[in-house]
């Protein structure tokens, strides 16, 4: 598992032009606006209030760099499909997250976050779809593993992994912040993508467009 042994917030971006230096490799989180992404990152790194969290869907409206044990940074995306913010809005976040998707030399992959006891929103759809598009590794997290019964998994995770043509519904990670169900096995995941070279990235990349 990774050892975390500092994590720090970085800054917040809306375009490039506030983005940190390229310094090591990173992953991007991407999810609704009410799916838990800020409470990933603090089980995660086993820190209470690193990235804030709310009651109030939609308040992350920028790109939030966060920087771990000064080798690797977590992104936490601005959050899609919340109703109540105006369209432009919501163009405002799509475009950021087209900007830095095409110009962030170092992203590695990026955790999709779904929320395990939904079927994936037609949002969550075309990120999928988005990401996947663009070659990038994804990685499936469903949050708030803990709000259901542990034998209720296999059917909520196949019917997201159908929703997002996934193949095998155990490719997805079920996740709990309240009780730190599947942290080691994100641990494990992305100790596997940071290892990556950049060349494996691109041979991943062509074979997806393929």
């Amino acid at each position: 598992m990774i050892t975390i042994r500092k994590a720090e917030f970085i800054t917040s971006a809306v375009n490039s032009k506030g983005y940190p230096e390229l310094t090591g490799p990173e992953i991007a989180l991407a999810g609704r606006s009410n799916v838990g992404k800020s409470s990933l990152i603090n089980k995660f790194i086993n820190r209470k209030n690193l990235a804030r969290t709310g009651n109030t869907p939609g308040k992350t409206q920028m790109i939030n760099f966060y920087r771990i044990n000064e080798e690797w940074g977590f992104v936490d995306l601005p959050g899609y499909g919340y109703a109540k913010v105006s369209k432009e809005l919501k163009a405002n976040w799509g475009k950021m997250m087209e900007e830095y998707f095409s110009w962030r030399e170092n992203l590695r992959a990026v955790i999709q976050v779904v929320d395990i006891r939904h079927i994936p929103s037609l949002e969550d759809e075309e990120m999928h779809g988005f990401l996947r598009n663009r070659g990038l590794p994804v990685l499936v997290v469903a949050t708030k593993a803990d709000k259901i019964s542990k034998g209720q998994w296999a059917k909520h995770l196949s019917q997201i992994a159908k929703a997002l043509n996934i193949p095998d519904w155990h490719m997805i990670i079920p996740y709990s912040a309240e009780t730190g169900i599947g942290v080691p096995e994100l641990h494990q995941a992305l100790e596997e993508i940071l290892a990556m070279t950049e060349e494996d990235v691109e041979i991943g990349e062509q074979e997806t467009d393929v």
